[in-house]
């Protein structure tokens, strides 16, 4: 039984992809202009933090989601995702003068908008097997995972572009009115901009997204899959994937912590706004396309996926021990400049955010049967899980941050003791290559 692959896979992985790179930019929009935002709408620093943490919040019914895709296919999981983000940037754009009422319906639309985090971060792999023959479905992996990540990267650079920042930030009270609403409509012009592009989109799933393709790619495409539950003990009684698992969910949550609040770690090392907003624009930005690169390779040589990772970990090892050893420059001398800070952030981001897909694809091949969208939301749940404990320490913990740089490294060491001790194994290539043959 031969696969049969179609071209309009393609048009199926752009649509997904651009859903999920508006799901990122529409999250982050508020971080990168907060001074702004507080001015025009009175947002006050929790209001900033929470409307960064709805994303997170958003994952907590991950396992509906992972059973809605397992029942019903893509389209349907597609569809509600989608529309949930058309009403969530819908809310955010009301035009109410109250600005109490206001503020409730910004976070009502962040919130609606974090509850799309599971499809667009989950489903990937399941796409990639249900429409990409086994030679294509690590880089497809990659594309459909990663520019989620590159959406919230894109709001580091949109959000300064088009808003300006109050002058003389410190003196809020003297800023004149007319600035305050000349701020308040352009942060307008982007809510809309951003309504306009998630309208865009759910139009164009509703119109065609299909659920299959009529004849699978692959044979592990076509295979019987386990049920829903039965996955679930498959998942939890599987001790390699339990190690693979903490793996991937240690670090990744540490280091989406730390990215979150990276402007209050650069601070005290007289680091501007500006400049945290470029490093982490650039660290996302590389690890989207190393990470690309890094799956197209991994489909041209097989399983080589534990090689891979590796490699990447040991470099995400170095790149942040570099960075921890030069913030405690009283105490190492290493030479403390914005080049070096730049350099160290940027490699760290392009190691741990090129390692995501990758990671995904060793989940499935480990785990084969259980499905992957199943499987993915597991993983994300947990790192999501270490992400919330991390930043609930920093509530506690937040007057000195060298503990905090401390843990990025110390993860890294312990994923990458993990994944050399992990025995890996690829069931559903060996089922496409042998069986196919």
């Amino acid at each position: 039984l031969a696969g049969r692959v179609y071209g309009r896979r393609w048009l199926v992985l752009l649509l997904f992809s651009l859903l999920g790179f508006a799901q990122g930019l529409v999250w982050n929009t508020w971080g990168p202009i907060q001074n702004s935002a507080r001015l025009a709408f009175g947002f006050s620093g929790w209001d900033i933090a929470l409307l960064v943490f709805w994303g997170p919040i958003g994952f907590a019914p991950c396992f509906f989601f992972m059973w809605l895709m397992d029942k019903k296919g893509l389209r349907v999981t597609v569809l509600l995702t989608s529309s949930l983000m058309v009403l969530g940037a819908g809310l955010r754009c009301v035009p109410v003068s109250d600005l109490e009422i206001r503020k409730k319906l910004i976070h009502g639309g962040q919130l609606l908008n974090g509850l799309a985090g599971p499809t667009v971060m989950n489903a990937a792999p399941f796409l990639s097997t249900t429409w990409f023959s086994p030679d294509e479905r690590a880089t497809a992996t990659a594309i459909a995972s990663l520019l989620n990540y590159l959406g919230a990267a894109g709001a580091f650079l949109v959000g300064p572009l088009v808003v300006p920042s109050p002058n003389g930030t410190s003196h809020l009270l003297l800023v004149s009115q007319s600035n305050t609403e000349h701020i308040k409509d352009r942060i307008e012009a982007v809510l809309y901009a951003e309504f306009g592009m998630v309208s865009l989109i759910f139009s164009a799933a509703l119109a065609y997204f299909p659920s299959r393709p009529p004849f699978p790619p692959s044979v592990a495409a076509a295979s019987q899959r386990l049920s829903y539950r039965r996955s679930f003990c498959r998942l939890l009684s599987n001790f390699r994937f339990l190690m693979i698992a903490l793996a991937y969910a240690i670090p990744l949550g540490v280091f989406s912590g730390w990215s979150g609040v990276l402007d209050l770690i650069l601070t005290p090392v007289h680091v501007s706004q500006v400049d945290a907003g470029w490093i982490g624009f650039w660290s996302i930005v590389g690890g989207c396309v190393v990470g690309i690169a890094m799956a197209r390779f991994a489909d041209f040589i097989r399983g080589m996926l534990k090689f891979i990772l590796l490699l990447l970990l040991s470099g995400a090892t170095l790149a942040s021990t570099w960075f921890t050893l030069t913030c405690l420059t009283s105490v190492t001398h290493l030479p403390l400049t914005t080049a070096t800070l730049y350099t160290s952030c940027i490699l760290l981001g392009i190691f741990l955010n090129s390692s995501v897909p990758i990671f995904f694809e060793l989940f499935v091949e480990t785990v084969y049967p259980v499905p992957e969208g199943i499987t993915c939301g597991v993983v994300t749940f947990l790192s999501n899980v270490f992400m919330g404990v991390l930043l609930f320490f920093l509530t506690f913990y937040h007057t000195e941050f060298s503990w905090f740089n401390w843990c990025l490294p110390g993860s890294c060491l312990l994923s990458l003791l993990l994944i050399l001790c992990f025995r890996e194994s690829y069931d559903r290539l060996y089922l496409d290559v042998v069986v196919s043959v």
